[in-house]
Order: C-alpha cells, then sequence, then structure tokens
C-alpha cells in the first residue's frame, strides 16, 4: 500500500452536515482511507495510490454538485 495525501478546494462553504455526508460518500471509494475538512471549503484526502487515483476522487466531489479542484500540497 502507498498512501499520499490531496487538497481539494471546493468552492462552497460547506456546513457540517455536507461535509459529513461527503466524507461518507468518498469513503465509498475504493482506496480512499481519510476524507476530512480543515476548512469548510478545504478537504483533505488520504488514499491508496494503488488502488485509486486523484482523478477519481475529484470527480467524486464534482459528481456530487460542487465546484472544486486539487491544490497543491
Amino acid at each position: 500500500m502507498m498512501t499520499t495525501d490531496i487538497m481539494i478546494h471546493i468552492n462552497e462553504s460547506l456546513a457540517e452536515t455536507k461535509q459529513h455526508a461527503l466524507e461518507t460518500e468518498l469513503r465509498t471509494v475504493e482506496g480512499v482511507i481519510a476524507p476530512r475538512f480543515n476548512k469548510p471549503h478545504l478537504l483533505v484526502v488520504a488514499y491508496d495510490m494503488e488502488t485509486t487515483s486523484t482523478p477519481v476522487i475529484l470527480q467524486r466531489v464534482i459528481n456530487k454538485g460542487y465546484q472544486a479542484q486539487l491544490v497543491g500540497l
């Protein structure tokens, strides 16, 4: 297993209930280990690079209706 983190900036500031819902959604992606919000619009996702990829994770966020982009760590 090769783990790393990515940071996703979500243009909208999400209320706590929406943050939890998105974290729960991302946990269903195979290889995602720990999604967590640092701020209402910054999401850090720890994942296994051998199982999933940043485009897959980012697309899942976008598919939930949010405008989002990757941020360098």
